[in-house]
């Protein structure tokens, strides 16, 4: 069981680049906290997303604004925070991709791939402003004898 707090943090460029990055330290991340290789990929698929999110739309691709990623472990729970520095935007407002009129529609895929991949999805407004979305799976269990263990 995690018995403290661990946190990462991680500023990345507004470049296409982080986005490799940010899903490659996430994937990571996620194995060595135990999630098997489906649940990390999708991790990474997650944070995938919401990087290209920030990249895009938040940030708007200026070079001069920056995303920062945060991953914490609280005992149950691996959190990851996708922040960027752009003026946000109200989830309502984002056509859902379900819907018959925008199924062919290339945007949109996003926020429904990140609330699938993870047990719990919410948008917020950052600590700076921008978004913060805010992605969290709970660690996996193991049976070890007669008792359940949870990853380190």
């Amino acid at each position: 069981m995690v018995k403290t707090a661990q946190r990462l943090e991680v500023t990345l460029d507004t470049l296409l680049e982080s986005v490799d990055v940010a899903e490659s330290i996430v994937r990571r991340v996620a194995e060595a906290a135990g999630f098997d290789e489906d649940n990390a990929h999708n991790l990474g698929m997650a944070v995938r997303e919401g990087m290209i999110n920030a990249y895009n739309y938040g940030n708007a691709r200026d070079p001069e604004k920056k995303i920062t990623m945060i991953i914490e472990f609280e005992p149950d729970k691996m959190v990851i925070h996708v922040m960027d520095e752009g003026s946000g935007f109200e989830p309502a407002e984002v056509p859902d991709p379900l819907a018959e009129e925008n199924i062919l529609r290339t945007s949109g895929r996003g926020l429904f791939l990140m609330r699938v991949f993870t047990d719990e999805f919410a948008v917020r407004r950052g600590p700076r402003g921008g978004t913060d979305l805010v992605m969290t799976k709970h660690l996996p269990s193991r049976v070890s004898g007669d008792r359940e263990c949870r990853s380190e």
